[in-house]
């Protein structure tokens, strides 16, 4: 893994876009007490290096109303890296993560119907090699959604490189 070293103004520029991704250069040089150009040289410089990339977060009333669905997996421990990748190379999943009790894949995603979901596990999922048990919860409600924390969308295909972490800037609409 390569180490890339981002200074204070690299981390105040990121924070103000991921508080505000539509302000302007001009704006957060004001914020931060530098010139726009300055701005502008960072922002370039961090997403040559493909340490930020700006996309934009659409509310899921958007995509057709579609239900956010959240797939608990129990899996083979010895299979576990290569399922979490099998999940996340299918557009429907937007969010794959590998984790610790009782069960150790939590995939989500967006969908338009039951029958979707239903068709995703039984004819994608189950048959994949080293799943056990999936339990399936659909959200009916959303209280608090943070795209910062996980951006789920139809289709996200962002595939940052595999050497560097991504931070990204989002816009929430």
């Amino acid at each position: 893994m390569t180490n890339i070293l981002l200074d204070e103004l690299d981390h105040r520029i990121i924070e103000a876009f991921s508080q505000d991704g539509r302000a302007s250069n001009r704006q957060i040089a004001q914020e931060l007490n530098i010139t726009e150009g300055t701005v502008r040289t960072r922002i370039k410089r961090l997403q040559n290096r493909r340490l930020i990339h700006f996309t934009t977060v659409t509310s899921f009333r958007f995509n057709g109303s579609p239900n956010l669905v959240m797939l608990r997996i129990r899996a083979d421990q010895s299979r576990l890296q290569e399922l979490a990748a099998s999940l996340a190379s299918m557009a429907e999943i937007g969010c794959v993560v590998i984790m610790l009790g009782r069960y150790n894949l939590l995939a989500m995603g967006l969908f338009t119907s039951i029958e979707r979901v239903d068709d995703l596990i039984n004819l994608r999922i189950l048959p994949l090699e080293g799943i056990k048990q999936i339990e399936t919860s659909i959200a009916i409600h959303n209280v608090k959604y943070r795209s910062a924390i996980a951006r789920i969308t139809k289709g996200d295909k962002v595939e940052p490189d595999a050497d560097v972490e991504e931070i990204s800037a989002k816009t929430e609409e």
